[in-house]
């Protein structure tokens, strides 16, 4: 028997893989080790990425975080993989990818989101199908560019993956898929947990794209098992069960326990989003509340932005800062930054559904155009981005009573006070950065007892093992009725623009 049980978490994102390596009997995360990726990108809207960076990047990290503790290897059982949600990777009936994978932030195909929608029926038909619209980013629009654009490399189609999905793939050998990231693809049909035919043969009326989706399978069921030649090169045992894993959000939810309603988290990432978990199928209308499955056999309403850090980093390269810099220069400019407005839809953006938008700094004069409040402008802006999104789940009953907060932008202390002020909500950040791979350290935990006829609820190891860092923890100040008033001009703004 072990003297320990180690899980391996995995979060494969745009920007790269960081893994982690959990010890029950150390109680804590004992290693990690990161690797970048690349990304092809271009003005067309295109953000694409090559699978077999996701994999050289893993390879590389789990190998580094295996190094930093001495014997660890024999006692890992299981891994989990977040990974980012909505990208297309396209398989030959080898097992072969055909071309880079169209990712999330991809608006090259907004007029194959308005295509297959008006194919399908409109908006209305759409929803009572899929419960989701065809939003920019999601995989089914991603599948009739190939189509339309790329008939060589869509004759060879044989099989389309997420993200998250290729790496469980490479990691077993199986090609499945579990309800939470199948959820963000636009052909699957959220209340009853399965494929949508009537979408998938919009797409091809041929009925090909029926065999081209995989298995689906429960969130604590088990991808595989760790092929034995990957287990051999990294050290490990035999026998290592890889979880069923999920999207970026759905591992961050259970990384910030946000597996039972009342609870909400919100990521100051690449993008931003803010969900809550549901034990039913909530349905926005108007379409802008995504309504995806959790990766833990709930539900998962969520809204996406496109640009958060986007922002931050773009005002820091334009400045030539560093991150304390740029938020020691946000501190001295006032709420509002005398004036400055930053639209930050850098990239389109999903939400408002504004797939074609681009950036706007408004509210500039010769005097208050000046480093400190574009800095502030840079972190305000997609902050009253998110707020928006935060009343569009106020509409279907989900109420703030705390905020956890995940994202490189947590870490800003300035950061953290402007979300609870435009909020107006308690706000915390959980002891763990890593939401994602401690998510999919908790997922694969989860499947591992499952597997070993031992039951336990998600719910109770979140409660176990997530902790809030309580040093973190941020109120409402005195500025957050100013901050009211601010947003409610920025929404003007956006109207203006784009209304």
């Amino acid at each position: 028997m072990k003297a320990d049980k180690v899980f391996i978490g995995v979060d494969s994102g745009t920007q790269g893989t960081k893994v982690v390596l959990f010890s029950m009997k150390q109680q804590r995360i004992v290693a990690s080790a990161y690797a970048p990726h690349e990304l092809i990108a271009d003005n067309s809207g295109r953000r694409e990425q090559e699978p077999r960076w996701w994999i050289d990047a893993a390879q590389t990290a789990i190998k580094s975080a295996l190094q930093l503790v001495l014997g660890i290897s024999d006692e890992v059982v299981a891994i989990g993989v977040s990974g980012q949600q909505h990208g297309m990777v396209p398989l030959d009936s080898q097992g072969h990818v055909i071309r880079p994978a169209k990712l999330w932030c991809d608006t090259e195909t907004a007029s194959q989101c308005e295509e297959l929608t008006q194919i399908l029926g409109g908006e209305k038909r759409v929803m009572e199908l899929i419960g989701n619209p065809i939003a920019a980013g999601f995989t089914a629009s991603k599948i009739l560019w190939l189509k339309q654009n790329e008939p060589g490399h869509y004759e060879r189609l044989s099989t389309v993956l997420l993200p998250h999905d290729y790496l469980n793939y490479w990691l077993t050998g199986n090609k499945v898929a579990e309800f939470g990231d199948a959820s963000g693809t636009a052909y699957f049909d959220v209340r009853q947990r399965q494929w949508c035919p009537e979408v998938l043969n919009a797409i091809d009326p041929s009925g090909k794209l029926l065999g081209c989706v995989p298995e689906l399978i429960e969130s604590h069921a088990p991808a595989g098992w760790m092929r034995q030649e990957l287990a051999a090169q990294f050290g490990l045992g035999p026998d290592i069960i890889v979880s069923s894993g999920g999207g970026d959000n759905m591992m961050g939810a259970i990384g910030t326990g946000n597996v039972s309603p009342g609870t909400v988290t919100l990521s100051l990432g690449t993008s931003g989003t803010i969900y809550s978990c549901a034990d039913a199928p909530i349905i926005d209308p108007g379409g802008e509340c995504a309504a995806f499955c959790s990766s833990t056999g709930q539900w998962l309403p969520l809204i996406c932005t496109m640009n958060v850090t986007v922002s931050t980093e773009l005002t820091r390269s334009l400045l030539s800062l560093d991150i304390d810099q740029l938020n020691r220069l946000a501190s001295l400019a006032p709420p509002g930054a005398e004036g400055v407005v930053l639209i930050p839809f850098f990239n389109g953006e999903r939400t408002p559904n504004l797939p074609n938008a681009q950036a706007s700094w408004t509210g500039l004069t010769s005097s208050n155009f000046v480093p400190a409040n574009l800095c502030r402008a840079a972190l305000e802006g997609p902050t009253f981005g998110l707020r928006y999104g935060m009343e569009i789940l106020n509409r279907q009953g989900i109420r703030a009573r705390e905020i956890r907060l995940i994202g490189g932008g947590a870490k800003s202390p300035l950061w953290r006070q402007i979300v609870a002020d435009v909020f107006g909500c308690p706000v915390v950040c959980p002891v763990s950065e890593e939401a994602g791979a401690m998510g999919a350290v908790l997922q694969s935990m989860w499947c591992y007892f499952h597997q070993n006829n031992d039951p336990v609820s998600i719910e109770l190891l979140c409660k176990q093992w997530i902790a809030l860092d309580e040093s973190s923890r941020v109120y409402p100040s005195d500025q957050s009725e100013q901050y009211q008033q601010l947003y409610q001009d920025y929404v003007k703004r956006v109207n203006h623009l784009y209304r």
